[in-house]
């Protein structure tokens, strides 16, 4: 075995040595090496920095959550808006989508209960956070509060529709409808307003509940009485008979009608042939006739035009200033002396019958 270095202590075997001589050897190994003493950690201070670094990770986690899941989002990409609807709106949640045809662009951030104290008529205002970046998508530039007031222009509404038939949920619906009127409900908010209309299942719903459901019943009823009243009657039941009867005759009048067409159908057939001749030969005399018609109107035109003449001639005859006219005037002045000489003799013979032998006292 080598010598071992000063200062060191030496390997022994068990049980070879001495307890002095361990105990010699273990003092040497001490002074020899001087051990360094590690500092102490304070344990409290470590759990008290861990806990303290969980608690700002967590603060920080859910102040990033509340904003995005409530809507926040950063500032300049959300748009704060509110839609009126007058119905229930059961099975909408906060959180619930709000999408533009079928494309998600926010969600619902509250909905609350608000009573109109006037119409004493309770409406549900829905807030909700949309991402107009996401709307700029289609085209349209400008401004948030520009986008959604150019949007409603157009023609954006609000409607409720299911997510599924299954769970019952709702969200809201954003569509184009430029034929409805652009309807605000006057509410404290200082959000921007996008309109609602009701979707087909309401207004099929609010008709169903216009209608007088009684009265329609009992019109129903009383009709029916008065057809159990009609099939109770003789007359009804005897109808199948004369029914029947009727048939029969008619069939009867059918096979008549057959038999007859038959019989006549070669007196038809000739009687056709007849009628074909018949217009084949108008057909070769049309041309004569038409001839015939045209000399006829020139002839007629010619007698026409001496009528004239002859009309022209007596007026000539007849005229204010023709000596035939004159002649006349004169030939009527005399014979209305003649007349009136004949009167007064008339009247002296009447009065004075002896005049004829004695002749006319005065």
């Amino acid at each position: 075995m080598p010598p071992a270095a000063p200062g060191l202590p030496v390997a022994t075997r068990a049980g070879s040595g001495t307890t002095a001589s361990s105990q010699s050897c273990d003092n040497s190994f001490h002074a020899s090496w001087p051990l360094r003493e590690t500092p102490k950690v304070n344990e409290e201070n470590a759990h008290s920095v861990a806990i303290g670094g969980f608690i700002v990770g967590a603060l920080l986690i859910a102040v990033v959550t509340l904003l995005f899941v409530l809507g926040s989002g950063l500032p300049g990409q959300r748009q704060q808006v509110v839609m009126v609807f007058d119905g229930s709106v059961k099975g909408l949640t906060i959180g619930a989508p709000v999408a533009l045809r079928g494309v998600e662009i926010g969600e619902v951030t509250g909905i609350n209960l608000v009573l109109d104290e006037e119409t004493m008529k309770l409406i549900m205002v829905v807030e909700a956070s949309v991402s107009s970046e996401r709307i700029q998508g289609i085209g349209l530039g400008g401004a948030s509060s520009e986008l959604i007031d150019e949007l409603i222009a157009r023609g954006l509404r609000a409607q409720l529709n299911l997510q599924s038939l299954l769970t019952g949920l709702l969200y809201v619906q954003l569509d184009f409808h430029p034929d409805t009127a652009v309807e605000l409900a006057d509410i404290d908010s200082d959000r921007r307003q996008i309109p609602t209309i009701p979707t087909g299942l309401e207004r099929f719903t609010r008709q169903i509940e216009s209608l007088d459901i009684a009265a329609m019943a009992n019109d129903v009823q009383e009709i029916a009485q008065g057809l159990k009243a009609l099939v109770q009657q003789e007359d009804v039941h005897a109808l199948p008979g004369e029914l029947r009867t009727t048939l029969a005759s008619l069939k009867q009048t059918s096979e008549a009608l057959n038999h007859t067409v038959q019989a006549a159908g070669p007196q038809l057939d000739s009687l056709l042939e007849n009628s074909a001749g018949l217009v084949a030969d108008s057909r070769a005399e049309l041309p004569r006739l038409f001839q015939r018609f045209d000399e006829s109107l020139g002839s007629l035109e010619q007698a026409a035009g001496e009528f004239g003449q002859a009309m022209q001639q007596i007026d000539g005859l007849v005229g204010e200033d023709s000596a035939t006219t004159w002649q006349l005037n004169q030939a009527l002045r005399e014979l209305t002396q003649a007349g009136r000489a004949l009167q007064s003799l008339a009247r002296t013979l009447e009065e004075q019958p002896e005049a004829l032998l004695r002749g006319k006292q005065e």
